[in-house]
């Protein structure tokens, strides 16, 4: 299995997708979803250090997708904490790579982690 490709169009098609705008504005308004594509090119992500740096462009992604949407006409969302832990925990599952998941597990815990779904690989889980 190439990690690198696979990764590469998973992650462009669905991670950041969950990362939702709203605005305070009235309903009649329209919910916006962001949907970044993160590149993993580059990166082996069987690699500590790649996988970190993939990591990285995950946070960064997420942070733009709920604050920005890398378009000034979007009303960031009321949570942007809950947006983003969202939208980053939703790429961190999406992505299914274990070393990208400890990147994870180095600033969250195993609740959260269960919370958006990712799966604590075995040589985590017994540490």
């Amino acid at each position: 299995m190439n990690i690198r490709s696979n990764t590469r169009l998973l992650i462009g098609a669905a991670a950041l997708a969950c990362a939702l705008l709203t605005g305070t504005a009235a309903a009649k308004d329209p919910t916006v979803t962001v949907a970044l594509r993160v590149n993993s090119a580059g990166l082996d992500l069987s690699q500590p250090a790649d996988a970190r740096t993939f990591y990285m462009r995950l946070e960064n992604a997420a942070w733009v997708a709920c604050t920005r949407g890398d378009r000034v006409d979007l009303v960031p969302t009321d949570d942007l904490k809950g947006c983003y832990e969202k939208a980053l925990g939703s790429a961190v599952r999406a992505t299914g790579v274990a070393l990208v998941t400890q990147a994870y597990l180095a600033s969250h815990t195993y609740a959260q982690a269960a919370s958006h779904g990712i799966a604590i690989p075995s040589q985590v889980a017994g540490r």
